[in-house]
């Protein structure tokens, strides 16, 4: 492992915090404290467990087939080899003129044109998790276009993340991006950050959720492995 990095591109949990408008926070407290376990161990030892309440879009988190569609794979039935150990590609797209459309917003298929995503993890990065934890953050993102989500699927990209608020325009109640991709069995991990501190490529990425059945949304620790 010498020479290898570590690079955490996920968010921090914490009581309170809002992911998504209009979900609830996560609320963090102890089931069992230190002090109450004092009573149940010899002199000296104690221990703590801890109670999380939460939905399953909270801080960074992978969405399954199921979050989408009722008969889709959840979150047990999604292969490691969908969310583990995958090549990595960073698609860098922030301030550059030509890639976005919309004011800046839509990332459309001439981002990953050129590019080879199959059998890749497609990290798009547009810097709008610099605005994490503020009120403009979940205000006029950036998000892929149907066009872009249908070149990733048809290509054949084995996972797709961005470091935005949704991968979708979230003003399109149709969601095509999340219906293209997970219609195709692509899992999708949203509000990433630190994108810049990963290569373009050479580098392979995790974003594993815990093993939840009839589940399809839940939180990862998501980082890349690069030399």
């Amino acid at each position: 492992m010498s020479g290898v990095r570590l690079i955490d591109v996920s968010h921090v949990v914490e009581q309170g915090m809002i992911t998504y408008k209009g979900l609830p926070a996560p609320v963090i407290c102890d089931f069992l404290s230190r002090e109450a376990s004092r009573k149940l161990y010899a002199a000296g030892t104690e221990f703590q467990i801890g109670k999380i309440e939460m939905v399953g879009n909270t801080g960074t988190y992978v969405d399954s087939p199921f979050h989408r569609f009722e008969t889709g794979k959840d979150l047990s039935e999604l292969p490691l080899t969908s969310l583990a150990n995958l090549d990595g590609l960073v698609v860098r797209v922030a301030g550059t003129r030509g890639k976005l459309g919309d004011g800046g917003r839509a990332v459309g298929p001439d981002a990953f044109r050129g590019l080879d995503v199959r059998g890749k993890a497609v990290l798009v990065e547009t810097d709008w998790a610099d605005h994490w934890r503020t009120d403009r953050y979940f205000e006029g993102h950036p998000y892929l276009t149907a066009d872009a989500a249908s070149l990733l699927a048809e290509r054949g990209a084995s996972l797709v993340g961005i470091d935005s608020f949704n991968v979708d325009d979230t003003e399109d109640g149709s969601r095509p991006v999340h219906t293209a991709l997970l219609g195709a069995e692509i899992p999708i991990v949203e509000h990433l950050r630190g994108l810049d501190a990963l290569p373009g490529t050479d580098f392979r990425f995790f974003a594993v959720p815990v093993k939840v059945k009839a589940f399809g949304t839940f939180p990862v620790r998501a980082f890349g492995l690069a030399g």
